[in-house]
């Protein structure tokens, strides 16, 4: 009996070391890591950004205010029952070049009409967009500064769920707030409005509005992703880019000021252990293609619906997710080997990617510099400006003291002709630019319902 009871004893001791060593073991960083030195190396490179946006609000509260037929049935004296204001953001960034450039989300600059940057000695630099990307909500912004402080980048491929990391950013205007936690989860997916985004980190440390555009950092003091968005209603539910998608696209960014992502033109469902055996699959693997757009590459290559495609360039893909970052990893004119399952045969179909579609496009600065930064008319931007006209690209941004305000061009005005060539959206605009070739550009405007022209010396 003395012998049962002093095993009992010995195994509960054992157990009892056990889960004293585990818990240790997942409760505080490694050995040897102070967090107090990273955040003194690179936090100098975490930046505040806030931002000015004018948006245009009715005088009186009505339900029905915004509606287009009422608007088109007041026309002029719509705007004097209107008044614009400005809206003020916040958000952060991190600087990635001594001269100046900040990388942080589109959400927080997208928009604006201003954007103040803060560091962390006071001094303030009012930024310009160099750079956009609306698929990953990705930005790059910049100052006029030399000499600042980098923040190094990291490889968030080799980020483990259970790490540790570090969140600084501007938190409801906290300057420089720092918070710590672990990766939660790898490769989420979460819809913000009409888009979805994929491959998100999750984190616990603690990520507030304001934080946008921050970096999430390891324990050797890298960057491993952009922290991005929240779930309002929980706690310790945070998300951010992988660093490697940044990665993938700075340089067009910087160079041309967006991407020119590659696009499929499907539509998927997930596959199913039923589906797979009506498919004739020995297992549940794979996307369905349950549409394809007419037009898209996916058609001219061949696909069609019922199509099972089971690699991307011989990568598997097993959830619609997996297919679409796939895709968006690449650019416009690429070549992609898929295979495919198609009525109990496997095939290899090679297929050029296109453009894809994109909501907003904005045409950043060129060789003929007019002051100004234009878009495509989107819904939203429609309503903003009160745009009854949506053929052309409208005016988001005026500098002061440019040839365009110079020339009383301003926001929300529609830009229709350049030089006598059609203006459409924003590809049409920029080659429309490219063949001026004199001194002056002339401006087919549209305002408030009126066309007229505008000329502007660009003083070569």
């Amino acid at each position: 009996m003395k012998r049962i009871r002093l095993v009992i004893l010995f195994m509960l001791l054992v157990f009892s070391l056990l889960l004293t060593s585990t818990t240790f073991a997942v409760s505080v960083p490694q050995v040897g890591v102070n967090i107090a030195d990273i955040v003194k190396k690179v936090g100098p490179a975490v930046v505040n950004i806030d931002t000015v946006t004018m948006v245009r609000q009715p005088l009186f509260p009505f339900p029905f205010f915004d509606d287009p037929l009422l608007r088109r049935f007041f026309g002029e004296e719509y705007e004097r029952f209107t008044r614009i204001i400005p809206m003020q953001g916040k958000g952060s960034g991190f600087i990635i070049s001594q001269d100046g450039y900040i990388l942080t989300n589109n959400h927080v600059v997208g928009n604006a009409d201003k954007i103040v940057v803060t560091l962390v000695d006071k001094r303030k630099f009012e930024a310009r967009v160099i750079g956009r990307d609306p698929t990953v909500d990705l930005a790059v912004i910049k100052i006029d500064a030399k000499g600042l402080p980098t923040i190094p980048l990291g490889d968030s491929d080799a980020v483990e769920v259970g790490e540790w990391v570090i969140a600084i950013g501007n938190p409801f205007g906290l300057s420089h707030t720092v918070t710590v936690g672990v990766i939660s989860a790898k490769g989420r997916t979460i819809s913000a409005g009409d888009r979805s985004f994929e491959n998100f980190l999750q984190t616990d440390a603690a990520i507030n509005p304001g934080n946008s555009g921050g970096p999430l950092l390891n324990l050797k003091g890298e960057v491993i992703g952009i922290n991005t968005a929240i779930i309002p209603y929980a706690q310790g539910i945070g998300f951010a880019i992988p660093i490697n998608t940044a990665k993938q696209i700075l340089d067009d960014l910087i160079k041309f000021g967006r991407v020119d992502r590659g696009w499929l033109g499907v539509y998927l469902q997930s596959m199913t252990p039923s589906l797979a055996k009506g498919f004739g699959l020995s297992e549940p693997k794979g996307v369905i293609v349950a549409k394809v757009a007419p037009g898209s590459p996916a058609e001219k290559a061949g696909i069609t619906r019922g199509d099972v495609i089971l690699s991307v360039d011989g990568k598997e893909v097993n959830s619609p997710a997996e297919l679409q970052i796939a895709i968006r990893s690449r650019k416009a004119g690429d070549k992609v080997n898929l295979s495919i399952w198609r009525k109990g045969k496997s095939l290899n179909v090679t297929v050029t990617l296109g453009s894809i579609p994109q909501t907003e496009r904005v045409s950043l600065p060129s060789k003929i510099d007019l002051g100004i930064v234009v878009s495509d008319i989107t819904p939203d931007l429609a309503r903003r400006y009160n745009l009854s006209d949506r053929i052309g690209v409208v005016i988001t941004h005026v500098e002061p003291n440019s040839p365009a305000e110079t020339a009383d061009l301003r926001v929300g005005d529609v830009i229709k002709e350049v030089n006598g060539i059609e203006v459409t959206d924003v590809k049409s605009w920029e080659q429309a630019l490219s063949e001026v070739k004199d001194s002056s550009i002339v401006l087919l405007i549209s305002r408030d319902d009126n066309t007229f022209f505008v000329s502007i010396d660009l003083g070569k």
